[in-house]
């Protein structure tokens, strides 16, 4: 059974309210061959109450600008939106709604857009709930972008996607599968980056889709010929250069899962007349046929799974370090080194399991020492603040590393002064709630007053006329001071002032054998 988030403004009231019923675009195009990262947009979804803690799908789609990459994420939506019913495909009058494409030559998607609305999906097989999010990508190589901008806007949706669909027309060049040797760089550094005994792959399921594959006496439509023409393309012989066998080795070792999908034409009123709206009655039998089982294909709930990085599973919170790290370190001049790109990524592995152990000692302070909650006394708070640095630290422990030992150390060492700074902010909070301690001054100077009324009555009656007088000094003096401490308080001026007299009285309690009484 498949649900809606509700990523209403009460789920992220820390960020600006935006509308998240319809496609946000996350990473802008400045227009001046950079991009910049809508931050506040993408935390907005990401950090939802419902979305922040559950693991993400993130399929996107990716490849040359005009090849109707919008327009199949419209169909993977309203596969989403009917639950994969029988019939999902609608209406063959209805058009087509959702991300925003049109026909013709001139680009339509700036930057990077995902679908506000993530949708909740559960593995028959694992129990696992997932949700997924649907990523649409500028085109590359069109008449406004240079070769940075169309490897930037790739090179984002690779890294940071669990299903990249890579839109091809009519048939896998050699030229595509360099659009690869980027990540398959990368790639073998990071399993290097990896212990010999948990070995993975960097990347998870890469997708080629061919559109308009016109050799269908050579390989079927659909994913089974897909399959049998990926592998002829994928194959090594002898004659090959050694750059090309090196990009196909790579491509396999890299990736968990490499697949391919045929589509036919869809047919000319949708190549060519500007009218179409995406109608299924306008659309080709084969093509729409394909479509059909297509998105099925890409979404079935057992095959679904999570973005992961380094064998860690992200969640909405994960995703958003991930998005802020690759995004940073292609604002240079020129494009990252491979090596750049895993620096990035394993500092982004660290910062997240930095933020997991943060969010670990402060749920379990809150529940003892939190707002709602009564006073501790000192060994109280202690033995809480030991519990809880013993659950930050095996939950900063718990997620695989990238980087190796310094650089995870350097973030432990982060969480540790995280840890004692909050903790002496809880402690400030638990002694604002101790009721002796915040009336200490007063009872101080009361207890005063009452021992010098007395001890002058009791010394005039034995004749000790010179200590009685002092008595009766100190009687006065401590009178004048709480009438003083009052005042101040009450108009909140002078604080030095009150504070010293707090600092006198704290002496006087403390010395004076008080705080054993109270």
């Amino acid at each position: 059974m498949a649900e809606e988030l509700n990523n209403d403004s009460s789920e992220s009231d820390t960020f600006e309210v935006i509308d998240t019923n319809g496609p946000v675009q996350i990473i802008r195009d400045n227009g001046d061959h950079t991009f910049t990262l809508c931050e506040n947009d993408l935390a907005t979804i990401l950090m939802a109450k419902n979305l922040k803690d559950t693991p993400v799908v993130v399929v996107s789609v990716a490849g040359a600008f005009r090849k109707g990459k919008s327009f199949l994420l419209d169909f993977i939506l309203r596969y989403l939106t009917c639950e994969g019913r029988a019939g999902w495909m609608g209406d063959p009058e209805e058009d087509l709604t959702g991300f925003k494409w049109r026909g013709g030559t001139n680009r339509e998607t700036s930057g990077i857009w995902i679908w506000g609305q993530p949708f909740i999906r559960t593995n028959p097989n694992t129990g696992e709930k997932v949700a997924i999010l649907l990523m649409d990508t500028q085109g590359t190589f069109d008449n406004q972008a240079i070769v940075r901008d169309s490897a930037t806007i790739f090179a984002l949706s690779t890294m940071l996607s669990s299903i990249q669909i890579f839109n091809i027309s009519q048939q896998i060049s050699e030229d595509d599968l360099q659009h690869l040797h980027l990540f398959t760089d990368y790639g073998r550094l990071a399993m290097q980056d990896e212990s010999d005994d948990s070995k993975c792959k960097p990347f998870q399921r890469l997708e080629f889709l061919i559109r308009d594959w016109a050799f269908e006496y050579e390989f079927e439509l659909g994913a089974s010929g897909g399959k049998n023409y990926l592998n002829k393309i994928l194959a090594v012989s002898e004659n090959q250069h050694e750059e090309l066998m090196e990009v196909r080795h790579h491509i396999t070792n890299c990736f968990a899962d490499v697949g391919c999908f045929l589509l036919p034409y869809p047919g000319r009123t949708v190549a060519s007349k500007p009218q179409f709206t995406g109608r299924l009655a306008d659309m080709e039998g084969d093509f729409a046929s394909g479509i059909e089982k297509l998105i099925p294909y890409y979404l079935h709930e057992e095959t679904l799974q999570s973005k992961k990085i380094h064998g860690q599973t992200l969640k909405g919170k994960d995703l958003l370090h991930y998005f802020k790290s690759y995004v940073e370190i292609y604002q240079q001049d020129t494009l990252p080194e491979p090596m750049t790109m895993l620096r990035a990524t394993a500092e982004a592995n660290n910062l997240s399991a930095l933020a997991s152990a943060q969010e670990k000692y402060t749920e379990n302070m809150e529940k003892k020492v939190g707002g709602d909650h009564g006073y501790l006394n000192d060994t109280d708070m202690l033995t809480q603040h030991a519990e809880s640095i013993d659950l930050a630290e095996k939950e900063f422990n718990s997620t695989r590393k990238m980087g190796g030992a310094e650089l995870s150390k350097t973030f432990l060492e982060k969480l540790e002064k995280y840890m004692e700074d909050q903790f002496q902010q809880y402690t400030k909070i638990n002694e604002s709630k101790n009721i002796f301690k915040s009336a200490r001054t007063p009872i101080t100077l009361f207890i005063v007053l009452a021992v010098a009324y007395v001890a002058h009555g009791i010394l005039k009656a034995v004749y000790l006329g010179p200590l009685a007088m002092l008595c009766n000094a100190v009687f006065w003096g401590a009178m004048s001071t709480l009438g003083v401490w009052i005042t101040l308080k009450w108009r909140a001026e002078h604080q030095e002032v009150a504070e010293r007299i707090d600092h006198v009285a704290e002496m006087i309690w403390e010395q004076g054998g008080l705080e054993r009484m109270f």
